[in-house]
């Protein structure tokens, strides 16, 4: 990821961020009254006037932060996107109400992905950190969500579960953590849900489990377990999608990315707790060998499956990352799964569910999504649909009953007969993506929920 938030520059372009209420008096010369008319320049959200000097090179920036009394924390993340090459320096009418968001919405603005690119010879816009904001702090989250995006905007053939293998190897070896891969005939026997929805894929893209275990030695510290669905590309099995349908389930690893960079940023910042971060890895593909509707699997917790539809196959894998969790005992599980299409009939692309019984781990989520400028929203573990996945010849069915209709509500359901039944935990129903294509929100990944997850492990084990 380029550095775009810099210390210190003696060639930035000054950035004046104005609310509305404010370009009055702060473009008092009749020159910049001109001008801001001409533009139709008002401190209205996202507008932007590129301001030159006497000798015709950028001098200015004007910016618009839309209405004071509606702040919007992530409005710099459209900014970036629409500068020209050079260095910048925020000059708000009004001291910024949290320097490290103003960073971080910059930062998250600057993501490109060009991997497959011919690269531009510019460089991309700086900042020069706002005064107060905690620079490395910033930097770490920004690299976190960039590497969740990256890792979700690469195609399948570059990214199979050998490569997010290979990547979380680099994780735990950059903080010396201990990395264990449990694959093959292993993993048939100890995690039988995980084998199953993988055993089609072609052996070079052999299912797998992985588990990186850091400060596990330090037994006076909450263990924190953090559980990613990592389906690397899901075309539904037997129950096949249809072209529209697959044409973005690369990212159905997305839930697997957010796990491997929520989990590296908790190392890095050091916080005081022992982790555990859980991956299944497989890719959902036909053969032969490749599971069934109607087939019984047995799971790691001992429940046994009825799979109603091979194309509900990231609760499976889940169901046996999650029961390894709870053999840990811990404190907190947070698990991230691009899971149902359900989740963005009920709230859109831009605002994922999240789940959880436990009510302080609930309060907590929702005032850190505030806090940080993440947006989740609570929905209900609706006892009342329980028994939608029972099943006639086993534990549970993968398909919920249709008469329930909730399907991100009985995914989640599900999910929770195979939670720890230590501490609390969560599931987060993301979407990773953003379908629509706007400066600072390229068309591609997203990350959704890691800062506002991040900021509930700080202050909770602070």
């Amino acid at each position: 990821m380029p550095d775009t938030l810099i210390a210190a520059s003696d060639k930035a372009v000054p950035v004046l961020a104005l609310f509305e209420e404010d370009v009055e008096a702060t473009l008092a010369a009749d020159r910049d009254r001109t001008l801001a008319r001409v533009h139709g320049f008002k401190g209205q959200a996202g507008r932007l006037v590129l301001v030159a000097g006497d000798d015709g090179a950028l001098a200015q920036v004007w910016y618009g932060l839309g209405k004071a009394a509606a702040p919007d924390a992530m409005a710099l993340r459209g900014l970036s996107a629409r500068l020209p090459d050079g260095d910048y320096r925020l000059q708000p009418y009004r001291p910024l109400a949290d320097p490290d968001l103003a960073a971080l919405a910059w930062a998250l603005g600057t993501y490109v992905f060009d991997r497959y690119r011919k690269k531009e010879d510019r460089q991309r816009p700086r900042l020069v950190a706002p005064e107060g904001a905690d620079l490395e702090a910033v930097k770490r989250i920004a690299a976190a969500c960039a590497l969740a995006r990256e890792m979700v905007d690469t195609p399948a053939s570059d990214l199979g579960p050998l490569q997010v293998e290979t990547i979380a190897a680099r994780i735990a070896g950059e903080h010396a953590a201990r990395l264990t891969v449990t694959s093959g005939a292993v993993l048939a026997e100890d995690y039988p849900a995980v084998h199953a929805v993988g055993r089609a894929a072609d052996p070079a893209r052999a299912p797998r489990i992985i588990e990186i275990a850091w400060n596990e030695d330090r037994a006076d510290l909450p263990l924190v377990a953090l559980v990613g669905k990592g389906v690397v590309f899901d075309s539904g099995g037997l129950d096949i999608k249809p072209a529209a349908g697959m044409r973005n389930m690369k990212k159905d690893m997305g839930g697997a990315a957010h796990a491997l960079a929520l989990g590296r940023l908790v190392m890095q910042a050091g916080l005081p707790v022992r982790l555990v971060i859980l991956v299944p890895a497989v890719e959902n593909a036909i053969s032969g060998d490749a599971f069934r509707p109607g087939d019984v699997l047995k799971s790691r917790k001992g429940l046994t499956i009825e799979v109603g539809n091979t194309d509900a196959e990231g609760r499976l894998i889940l169901a046996d990352a999650l029961a390894r969790a709870g053999e840990l005992e811990p404190d907190l599980t947070i698990d991230f799964a691009t899971l149902t299409g359900a989740a963005r009939v009920a709230l859109g692309p831009e605002l994922p569910p999240f789940y959880t019984d436990d009510e302080a781990l609930a309060a907590a989520v929702a005032a850190a999504s505030r806090a940080v400028a993440d947006p989740v929203w609570r929905m209900p573990l609706w006892r009342g649909y329980r028994d939608a996945v029972d099943s006639e010849i086993a534990d549970l069915r993968n398909d919920s009953a249709e008469w329930a209709q909730a399907g991100s509500v009985t995914a989640a359901l599900f999910l929770s007969r195979f939670a720890p039944a230590t501490g609390a935990w969560a599931h987060f129903d993301i979407f990773a993506w953003n379908p629509r294509n706007r400066p600072g929100w390229p068309a591609g990944a997203e990350a959704q929920a890691i800062r506002a997850v991040f900021q509930v492990l700080k202050e909770r084990y602070a």
